[in-house]
């Protein structure tokens, strides 16, 4: 019964859609039939003399020019491209039993099959409407199985034609996360949609929609001449009001086709689906710390993790065990993952991978030189030593540019190399006194003005505004400046541009199609690329959190060269720095102790305990 009113009440909303359509269409024509009126009635010879030759003239024109207008937006409603998701197709030939799995679920739910099936990197399920000219005609294999839906399934007697059913797009980390029965119970109710998308009138009603906001889309873009300029303005605010009035009934419609297709779906696994739901979160929580914490290092670096799926059941594995639920996963764990319904699960995931990177990141379409993958074996060599070298390495060269002077402690060897005790007396606060004079401390802002014009000399950038502010920040109520603050805004300052101009002297993102092989990869061909990334993982970091992270990385420098310690890699918390096969722990409390307090205490204590040698120069890439 819910089936039922869900359904009518898609409908009617799809009808009012239509009737919007219809409407705007007789509002065009109706110059039109007036002119035809006044011509037959000027030509019969009713309605003569007076003015109506000139009104006659005057409607004529109107009309014409209302039907060249109209013919125009419609032409570009028509011709303009929906949106699709970037997603990884999947082909039959590479995943039979995942296939053959959704069509035995939509034979379970009395509904079409999906016409193809595709995978986004993303922990979420829909179906997508692709029948569109412009993403080209539907795969041969499935012409048959429409034509049967027509047949069976569509309006009886009506002669209208029944479109395609939609792609099932499924989120990539449930097929490594999933069992195979939690998979089929989360994609019944997604699945169940098919059945109201093979309605003439909804899918009438969602080519409409689709079609103006893809013709809004065209009519935003930025483009050459006044003239140009001018018609798509026109374009754009009739296609705007047509949306408008559109939005509340589309909106309606899609709730009364999600309540069919959950209702639809209650009789099949319902139980199995609950506890699915649960698995739901858990891959979204996992996929989330993953890209934020493991991938998204690797990016910044030019390397992109070619396993990323794999990587999130062993990061919930691992959230599993730390939080005391390991019984209860591992008797799950023992049932048959859902990527065994894939031919080739690593081929899938590299794309899959590849894609997450394009869209959370902005990287490349396609490897190279700058842009080569790395197994989760090689991470803590490839992509955490390197990047606590770099970052060290960037550290010190803008110390350089500062004028910072190197220890000259005459009892140690190797004077002049890039040291931990360089960074960390640079940025440690000196003991106030309290007989200190106001002219001691406007001679400490003077030095600080002086440096701040080494460094603008020296090329490494000016120092920003809200690096000022910080500094002024720092100022008390005596008018006293900390010069650890200063130091520290002022090294900060220089990470940013230091970091900003590396960015933008690095080569352009290249786009392109995914090289024709017959490997499973991202269609490319689908969208476009012109903002990415399209989902950024983090805002840009600020010039406390870079200096945190660049003195942090110089730490763990100085621990592996001199303490005998590891890169590695925690599934959680992305690069870990290991001390006899243990990661070593409460460092970055430490260091943003010595970064915002200008206090080395805590820090040095902990090297001290570790055996770590400040004074030693470190190795940088």
């Amino acid at each position: 019964m819910g089936v039922e009113v869900g359904a009518q009440a898609a409908r009617s909303r799809a009808l009012a859609v239509l009737r919007i359509r219809s409407r705007a269409l007789a509002v065009a024509l109706l110059p039109a039939a007036v002119a035809v009126v006044l011509l037959v009635g000027g030509s019969t010879g009713h309605i003569t003399g007076g003015g109506w030759p000139v009104t006659r003239s005057i409607v004529t024109v109107l009309a014409v020019l209302v039907l060249l207008a109209a013919a125009g937006i419609a032409l570009v409603v028509a011709r303009a491209r929906p949106a699709v998701s970037p997603t990884v197709p999947i082909a039959e030939a590479s995943a039979p039993d995942l296939y053959r799995l959704v069509r035995d679920l939509a034979d379970r739910l009395d509904v079409p099959p999906p016409s193809a099936i595709a995978l986004t990197p993303d922990c979420d399920s829909w179906l997508e409407d692709r029948t569109h000219p412009a993403h080209g005609p539907p795969p041969a294999e499935h012409r048959d199985e429409i034509a049967g839906v027509r047949g069976g399934r569509g309006g009886a007697g009506r002669p209208r034609r029944a479109p395609a059913a939609p792609v099932l797009v499924i989120g990539s980390p449930f097929l490594w996360w999933m069992r195979v029965g939690e998979l089929r119970a989360v994609l019944a109710p997604v699945v169940a949609g098919t059945g109201p998308s093979a309605h003439p009138d909804i899918a009438a009603a969602r080519r409409f929609v689709r079609g103006l906001d893809a013709a809004v889309a065209v009519t935003s873009e930025p483009t050459r001449g006044p003239l140009v300029r001018t018609l798509l303005a026109g374009v754009g605010w009739v296609t705007r009001l047509l949306l408008r009035s559109c939005r509340g009934h589309a909106a309606e419609m899609e709730r009364g086709v999600a309540a069919a297709a959950a209702e639809r779906a209650q009789a099949v696994d319902y139980g199995l689906r609950i506890v699915a739901q649960e698995q739901v979160g858990l891959a979204y929580a996992g996929w989330d710390r993953l890209l934020t914490r493991v991938a998204l290092p690797a990016w910044r670096m030019g390397r992109w993790p070619s396993r990323l799926d794999a990587g999130v059941v062993a990061a919930l594995t691992e959230l599993s065990r730390r939080d005391r639920l390991a019984e209860g996963f591992a008797s799950r764990l023992g049932e048959r993952p859902a990527c065994d319904l894939l031919e080739e699960p690593g081929s899938v995931d590299e794309a899959a991978s590849l894609l997450a990177a394009r869209l959370f990141h902005g990287g490349p379409a396609e490897p190279g030189p700058d842009w080569a993958p790395v197994d989760w074996q090689e991470y803590p060599d490839e992509v955490v030593d390197r990047t606590w070298r770099t970052e060290a390495a960037r550290l010190h060269r803008v110390l350089d540019a500062l004028g910072v002077r190197h220890p000259t402690d005459p009892t140690q060897p190797d004077q002049g190399g890039p040291t931990l005790a360089r960074v960390l007396d640079h940025l440690t606060a000196p003991a106030t006194d309290d007989a200190e004079t106001d002219a001691d401390a406007e001679t400490d802002a003077d030095v600080s003005v002086d440096r701040r014009g080494a460094y603008e000399e020296s090329g490494a950038g000016v120092v920003p505004g809200d690096a000022e502010a910080e500094v002024e920040e720092e100022v008390g109520e005596d008018g006293e400046l900390v010069l650890g603050s200063e130091r520290t805004a002022a090294l900060a300052a220089g990470l940013s541009a230091e970091l900003a101009r590396e960015e933008a002297a690095a080569p352009a993102v290249v786009s392109g199609p995914g090289g024709g092989t017959e490997q499973p990869g991202p269609d490319w061909s689908f969208w476009d690329d012109g903002m990415l990334p399209l989902f950024p993982l983090q805002p840009p970091r600020s010039g406390r959190e870079l200096l945190a992270d660049h003195v942090t990385s110089m730490v763990c420098c100085a621990a592996m060269d001199t303490a005998g310690a590891m890169p590695g890699l925690d599934w959680l918390d992305g690069p870990a720095l290991l001390v006899g096969g243990a990661r070593a722990a409460d460092l970055g409390p430490r260091v943003l102790t010595l970064v915002e307090d200008g206090d080395p205490a805590p820090l040095r204590d902990w090297l001290r305990h570790l055996g770590v040698r400040p004074e030693k120069p470190v190795r940088l890439v």
